[in-house]
């Protein structure tokens, strides 16, 4: 029982290094420099005190989220203080409702568990069923942080850089205003 567990363990390590390598591989094949910090788990964004105040960049929140029907599947960024009303977002995306899609649905569309939420997860995407929803005020800012694929880490980018990511995917990308 313990070698079983200890197996098993040792393969959700190699699965999250592999997610996290992806992410590396990938921004390097963009010619897209960062930083990578690492750090003990975030889990939320409430967590996000436990970071160092020497990872700069403005720290972001990723929310994953599903229309009412579950059809439409949306991963929204934002600013770690910013707040996102899901009515108001509902309505500027042409939906009814929106609500939080499940670890099931997070782990099928995304590939990770609740706490790694980031828009590096769409490398690990099977296509283009997630729309990426970015605030605009995020592009205001010089830099930006996010999970690189797995929250023991931080990889920050500046925003030319993190534009120039989101162009090389396949995914819908849509810039709102959430000041609400």
């Amino acid at each position: 029982m313990k070698t079983e567990n200890t197996q098993s363990q040792f393969r959700k390590q190699a699965e999250k290094s592999q997610n996290r390598q992806r992410v590396f591989d990938t921004l390097k094949d963009l010619d897209i420099p960062f930083q990578v910090y690492d750090h003990p788990p975030i889990r939320t964004s409430g967590d996000v005190f436990l970071l160092s105040e020497d990872i700069g960049g403005i720290k972001c929140k990723n929310l994953f989220l599903r229309n009412n029907e579950g059809t439409n599947h949306y991963l929204v960024i934002l600013g770690m203080e910013s707040r996102c009303d899901l009515k108001i977002l509902a309505r500027k995306l042409n939906e009814k409702r929106l609500g939080f899609a499940s670890e099931d649905r997070l782990m099928r569309y995304l590939g990770v568990p609740s706490g790694s939420v980031s828009p590096f997860n769409l490398l690990n995407s099977t296509g283009k069923e997630v729309c990426l929803v970015v605030e605009e005020a995020l592009l205001s800012h010089e830099k930006l942080a996010f999970h690189p694929n797995e929250n023991t880490a931080t990889l920050v980018l500046s925003v030319k850089d993190f534009m120039k990511y989101l162009r090389s995917l396949e995914n819908r990308v849509d810039f709102i205003d959430l000041s609400f």
